[in-house]
């Protein structure tokens, strides 16, 4: 049987590309997005393209219901989960003290929350099979202010520390756990950013990171994976 990773929000960007690798080396994929049409094309283009299974839900993991219902899909499988991606992200530029009412609250739920509902419904499992492997995908905006930065800088530190909790956590039931900190990833947020694709790292290069990371043997963690444009952050 195919080894399992579960990827949330996978139906574009980092995520997408995170599958796609995977996938390339025989894994089955659980996946999640807002939009049931998004994952209906990525259904069939892994599925064709690699050979292997891709289940999906459509779910909004902001919202606690629906990391439940994501959750108890995957554990419906029965399947044990080798690698769990904790990808769902969102991004609104501003300043703390002028951004709307209610950004900080919709930053927390869907850059933190979801990552931490996800993984507390998932880990036991792991925890009884003493392996599994669990990324968070973070961003330099976990490791330092920035302009403009507001509220989802908030959300990035607070997720870097979920991650670092997690590690020492889990370090003697034999689960690997890595900060993936991203720099500027080349994705549809920044299509219309009028920069050259050249300066952007490829969603591809963070997925090559990952898979390099898991590749490694029991014996070695990636703590913090830090991964950033040659020419330095934007």
């Amino acid at each position: 049987m195919n080894r399992l990773i579960v990827v949330s929000g996978g139906s574009k960007g980092i995520g997408k590309a995170i599958i796609s690798r995977f996938a390339k080396e025989g894994f089955d994929v659980f996946t999640c997005s807002r939009s049931e049409s998004n994952l209906k094309e990525l259904k069939k283009e892994i599925e064709r393209t690699y050979g292997v299974n891709l289940y999906y839900s459509v779910a909004d993991l902001s919202k606690k219901s629906d990391v439940e219902i994501f959750g108890e899909a995957i554990l419906s499988l029965k399947r044990p989960v080798e690698v769990l991606v904790n990808n769902t992200g969102y991004f609104e530029p501003g300043l703390i003290t002028e951004e709307a009412d209610g950004v900080l609250e919709k930053m927390i739920d869907t850059n933190v929350y979801s990552a931490y509902r996800l993984t507390r419904i998932l880990v036991p499992q792991m925890k009884s099979a003493k392996r599994g492997y669990i990324f968070s995908i973070c961003s330099v905006a976990s490791l330092f202010a920035y302009p403009n930065g507001g509220s989802y800088s908030i959300s990035k530190f607070a997720l870097l520390g979920f991650s670092k909790v997690l590690r020492e956590e889990l370090k003697n039931f034999g689960i690997r756990v890595t900060a993936v900190i991203a720099g500027a990833t080349y994705t549809n947020s920044w299509a219309s950013s009028g920069l050259p694709v050249e300066r952007f790292m490829r969603a591809t290069d963070v997925a090559d990171s990952v898979f390099s990371a898991y590749s490694l043997s029991p014996q070695a963690v990636v703590e913090e994976l830090i991964i950033r444009p040659q020419l330095g952050d934007i």
